[in-house]
């Protein structure tokens, strides 16, 4: 939009120019009675002010009508000089021509998620779509919200996640999923009931705070609610319960290999039909395989060699981001 607004600026400043040579030559052709091409030579060195001879020697109209000319010229040239050094001192042509590109880079998106909301945990989410190499889309109110996260450079919109205009801006047509991540529960149910609205088959997962609210997302189409006290109070449990375990979990996502539990949907080619043991999975990428979910939906853990591995079943695996990536091209 912005940089709709500089090119209309521009449009406008080219116009107001055209008008005063326009009006230059008009008025030369008209006043002293001179050809074209002799009005428009007077017109442009007038403007220009090089301190040239007149073209044919001018009459008491034509002078009067000179400074008028000169006068409105020097101040639309001014205003365009002033215009163009403002932009370019305080950098808002290199912002607005910045957004220009991170638009056109946000339109070729296709299969993204969208991130709502560039709190501390937006921010979370967005170093792990960082990590995993998924490609998303932040939207906030406010562009000094995503600079104090200092995630580089993040391709974002400034905006209300909860207005058409700004999620199709962000492509929700094309989008693979949303987070929810705002802080107010009716925040994040606007966002839910615009997003699948727009989009009937995209994933929507939510921050849920109230215990009450989880029905309403689930009403407005939310396909997950995650309610971060209980989250917290688990992960509190299990640092006391069973610490070892905790803190392997917690090692695994900070770990710069990037070791992650990862789905990955299975194929009608390749590895469908054939054993655990018959694909190799493990010995050809390094992921391990540690549940298996049938397409009736139930989940058979730590699976063993001789376990058949149907077409469109999902794989539950652990391993880094490219031996992900190897398991995925194998079984696709």
């Amino acid at each position: 939009m912005e940089l709709v607004e500089l090119t209309r600026k521009f449009s406008r400043l080219l116009l107001i120019l055209g008008l005063v040579f326009a009006v230059g030559v008009a008025g030369y052709m008209l006043l002293e009675g001179w050809n074209f091409l002799d009005a428009l030579y007077m017109t442009v060195i007038t403007l220009a002010t090089v301190g040239y001879g007149e073209t044919h020697p001018l009459g008491t109209a034509g002078r009067i009508f000179t400074v008028f000319l000169i006068l409105g010229g020097m101040t639309v040239v001014s205003y365009g000089v002033i215009t163009i050094t403002t932009l370019i001192a305080e950098g808002e042509l290199q912002r607005i021509l910045r957004r220009g590109r991170m638009d056109n880079d946000i339109s070729k998106l296709k299969d993204h998620f969208i991130v709502c909301g560039a709190g501390e945990l937006g921010r979370h989410i967005i170093l792990e779509l960082q990590n995993t190499r998924r490609p998303f889309v932040l939207i906030d109110r406010s562009s000094d919200n995503v600079k104090k996260l200092c995630l580089g450079d993040v391709l974002f919109i400034e905006g209300d996640a909860s207005e058409d205009a700004v999620l199709q801006q962000a492509g929700i047509e094309k989008a693979s999923g949303i987070f929810c991540a705002l802080p107010e529960d009716k925040d994040n149910l606007f966002v839910v009931l615009t997003a699948r609205e727009l989009n009937k088959n995209i994933r929507i997962i939510t921050k849920c705070i109230e215990d009450e609210s989880e029905q309403k997302f689930f009403r407005a189409g939310a396909d997950k609610t995650i309610s971060t006290n209980k989250i917290g109070g688990l992960r509190m449990t299990s640092e006391m319960l069973r610490p070892t375990t905790a803190t392997f979990l917690d090692f695994m996502l900070r770990d710069k290999k990037n070791i992650r539990f990862e789905d990955v949907e299975v194929g009608t080619g390749g590895v469908a039909g054939k054993t655990l043991a018959e694909t190799g999975l493990h010995d050809k990428t390094g992921a391990m395989v540690v549940a298996i979910k049938s397409r009736a939906g139930e989940i058979s853990y730590n699976p063993k060699g001789n376990t058949r591995i149907e077409a469109n079943c999902v794989l539950v695996t652990l391993g880094g981001v490219e031996q992900i990536e190897a398991l995925r091209a194998l079984v696709k």
